[in-house]
C-alpha cells in the first residue's frame, strides 16, 4: 500500500487564539479551513466545534450541521469525521473531591452522539481511555463506550478508536470479543498527552504489534512531536494526522498559518517517503466506507 490516507485534525478542544490567532473558531471558519486542507491532500477531516462568542469547546448541533452543510455544498466527497470526546471530563473539588469542579462535563453516553445520530458523519471518533488529563480525569467506562459504540454505528457511521495507552489496546479487544466493536477497527493511537503513550518510534511499533488484525490506523503526536510522527507512522505502515488540534507551529520558530500549511507540509513528507496522500474515493474504500 503506497498511499496512505492524510488526515486534518481542524481545532479541538485545547488549542487556542492565544496559542495560534489562525485558529478558527465560528463553523463558517471551521468548513472552510477544512476545504482548504482537502485542496492540498487530505481526504478526512476531523471536526470539533467551538462557541463562537466564547471560543470555548461545544456540543451543540448547530454548530456541527452547519459545518458539515458547508463542506458538503462545496466538496461532496471529502470524508467527515466528528468527534464525541466531549463530555467525559471529570473535575474533583478540592477537599471534597465527590463534588464535581467547574471544568466538569460529564454527560450521558446518548448526549455525547446526539449530533453523529442527527447529522450521520462517515467516521465519529470513540476514545477508550480514563486517564488523567490535566488536573482532571477523563472517564470512558466500558458501559459508556459500549453505548456511544452501539449509537455511532446505528447512525451508519464507522467509529474511529482513539487508544491512548496499552490499556486502552486490551480495552478494545475485550470490547470485540462481546461483539460491541467492529472486527477490523480503524484506530489512531494518540502519543503525547501527559500520561499516556510518549512520541516515539518504539511507541508507534509497540502499539501497532498489540493492534486486532486487520486495523486501519493512525499514529500521531502533539506539540512540536506532531511533525517527527507524521514520518514514524508512515515508516512503521500507518496513516497520517496533522492539524491545529494537536500542533500549532510548522517549525520550532514557525507559528503555523492555517491548517492547510500543516496539511501541505505532512504532503511533502509523505510524497518525499515514497507514500503520497490519498484521494477520498480511495481512503474510501479501503476503510470500507
Amino acid at each position: 500500500m503506497n498511499k496512505r490516507i492524510l488526515t486534518c485534525a481542524v481545532l479541538g478542544n485545547f488549542t487556542s487564539r492565544t496559542m495560534n490567532p489562525n485558529l478558527p473558531i465560528t463553523p463558517a471558519e471551521i468548513a472552510s479551513d477544512c476545504l482548504a486542507a482537502a485542496e492540498e491532500g487530505a481526504a478526512i477531516v476531523h471536526v470539533h466545534v467551538r462557541d463562537p462568542g466564547t471560543e470555548l469547546p461545544s456540543m451543540e448541533v448547530a454548530h456541527y450541521s452547519e459545518v458539515v452543510s458547508r463542506i458538503r455544498d462545496a466538496n461532496s466527497d471529502l470524508i467527515i469525521n466528528l468527534t464525541t470526546g466531549n463530555g467525559g471530563r471529570f473535575d474533583p473539588t478540592e477537599g471534597d473531591p465527590v463534588k464535581p469542579g467547574p471544568k466538569t462535563n460529564l454527560l450521558p453516553p446518548e448526549q455525547r452522539v446526539l449530533h453523529v445520530q442527527k447529522i450521520k458523519p462517515d467516521i465519529a471518533t470513540l476514545d477508550l481511555n480514563t486517564m488523567v488529563f490535566g488536573g482532571e480525569v477523563v472517564i470512558n467506562s466500558p458501559a459508556s463506550i459500549r453505548r456511544m459504540g452501539e449509537l455511532i454505528m446505528a447512525a451508519g457511521s464507522k467509529p474511529e478508536i482513539e487508544l491512548f495507552d496499552s490499556g486502552d489496546i486490551a480495552l478494545l479487544k475485550a470490547l470485540q470479543k462481546d461483539g460491541n466493536l467492529p472486527a477490523a477497527p480503524l484506530c489512531s493511537i494518540v502519543m503525547g498527552v501527559k500520561f499516556g503513550f510518549a512520541p516515539s518510534p518504539e511507541t508507534v511499533l509497540y502499539a501497532r504489534g498489540l493492534l486486532p488484525p486487520g486495523a486501519q490506523w493512525t499514529a500521531f503526536g502533539t506539540g512540536r512531536f506532531a511533525f517527527p510522527m507524521v514520518a514514524q507512522s508512515l515508516l512503521a505502515g500507518g496513516h497520517v494526522r496533522i492539524g491545529l488540534e494537536d500542533a500549532t507551529k510548522l517549525d520550532a520558530n514557525t507559528i503555523a498559518p492555517s491548517n492547510a500549511a500543516m496539511v501541505a507540509k505532512a504532503r511533502r513528507m509523505m510524497e518525499d517517503l515514497g507514500h503520497p496522500p490519498m484521494i477520498p474515493v480511495e481512503a474510501r474504500k479501503i476503510l470500507a466506507l
